[in-house]
């Protein structure tokens, strides 16, 4: 069995054993890890078959902290930083996530005008850590989340070799990998103001001198998106014209190719519908300058606030009925399913024991669930609920 790997609880990873009929160079009937789509692709010589295996994954248990250190970076990495472009990333990544961490934290309790967050840090035995602030029961804010981490682990090398179907009697040893992420959700009280998520992050390979056939790749990801549970035009083209503004400071087919990622991804299935009106999505991203995509990605994070406080200025105290607000929560139960059942980073944590604090921080305090519920045909609830079973073009 290849050695046990350390991952963030928001990295999306599958357990597969390699039949023993297979031809390929992969050792067979032993479990391996998968990346989806990036690391380990499929190789036409072999089937990989899905296998539950709880023992097969690991992640190590977090060390709680009483301070926030000044960098989460192993210290090779920070020494590094002045004369290795790939660490340098690293380190301006993490700097640039801490910051957002900051300033989005700062805007929501001054907006909120009562509640404060509380913030856990904690470290990995084999290296990184994170910080993790939560906000509940605010004035405004009913749970608030923004949490940050830098995670190493190690992923076994012989997929890699697999897809290249190299032929070759070295034997490799294990890749090392770096990811660095924040992600938030911000679940209002009044049902007028909507719930925002989003997330940013970077993910990379290093691969050992002593490695052959196990190249070093490194991609972004990541994406904010809307969720209302009312619509309100001019609050959702405000949302998606902020968007908008931010990828076209870098290209201008990002938006559209990354709006229609976005409601493609966050699609409940078995409903048949989006979470909500969508925003930005990518991953995998790294088919452009890397200086570029770490600029596009500080840009989108800048743009949380100025995207998202605006609106929730105007919608936080707006009357409500009874009404309202259990169409809310019925909203927030979709939000829910979403999260338990298709979100990759919410199920893979909680097959593989993270921590369930940080896990399930997405999720809101309270939700509700009705029996055959639907809408009237034309009111407002009707509306919403078309617009995320259609999406729309906004602007």
């Amino acid at each position: 069995m290849p050695p046990t790997t350390a991952v963030s609880a928001s990295s999306s990873f599958t357990l597969f054993r390699v039949p023993s009929s297979s031809s390929t160079k992969l050792k067979p009937t032993t479990t391996y890890i998968q990346i989806p789509n990036r690391f380990f692709p499929k190789h036409p010589t072999f089937k990989m078959t899905t296998t539950t295996i709880r023992a097969a994954v690991s992640i190590e248990k977090e060390t709680p902290e009483t301070e926030r250190p000044p960098t989460f970076l192993r210290e090779s990495d920070d020494k590094e930083s002045s004369s290795s472009s790939a660490s340098s990333v690293r380190a301006r990544f993490e700097k640039m996530i801490r910051d957002a961490q900051d300033s989005v934290c700062q805007a929501i309790e001054k907006t909120d005008g009562g509640g404060k967050f509380k913030e856990d840090v904690w470290s990995r035995p084999g290296g990184g850590g994170g910080i993790s602030r939560v906000l509940q029961d605010g004035a405004i804010w009913e749970k608030a989340g923004v949490n940050v981490s830098v995670v190493y682990g190690v992923m076994p090398p012989e997929a890699y070799r697999a897809a290249k179907a190299a032929a070759s009697d070295e034997k490799p040893g294990p890749i090392p990998f770096f990811a660095a992420g924040i992600s938030s959700v911000l679940h209002p009280k009044n049902p007028f103001a909507p719930t925002l998520h989003f997330n940013y992050r970077y993910f990379e390979t290093d691969a050992p001198k002593d490695t052959p056939g196990a190249p070093r790749q490194w991609w972004f990801g990541g994406g904010t998106d809307l969720t209302p549970a009312y619509i309100f035009e001019e609050d959702v083209k405000h949302f998606h014209s902020t968007q908008k503004s931010a990828c076209d400071k870098f290209d201008p087919t990002f938006y559209p190719r990354f709006k229609k990622w976005c409601d493609d991804y966050f699609y409940i299935k078995h409903r048949g519908e989006r979470r909500g009106l969508g925003g930005l999505f990518f991953d995998d991203l790294n088919d452009y300058d890397q200086e570029m995509l770490l600029s596009f990605a500080t840009e989108c994070a800048n743009s949380v606030i100025p995207a998202y406080i605006p609106i929730i200025e105007k919608r936080k105290d707006t009357p409500f009925t009874d009404q309202h607000k259990a169409w809310q929560q019925l909203r927030r139960g979709r939000y829910v399913e979403f999260n338990l059942v298709y979100d990759r980073g919410t199920t893979f944590g909680l097959k593989t024991g993270g921590r369930i604090e940080s896990i399930l921080v997405s999720l809101p305090l309270t939700a509700r669930w009705e029996y055959d519920h639907n809408p009237k045909e034309g009111s407002e609830e009707w509306k919403l609920l078309d617009a995320c079973i259609n999406p729309k073009e906004w602007i």
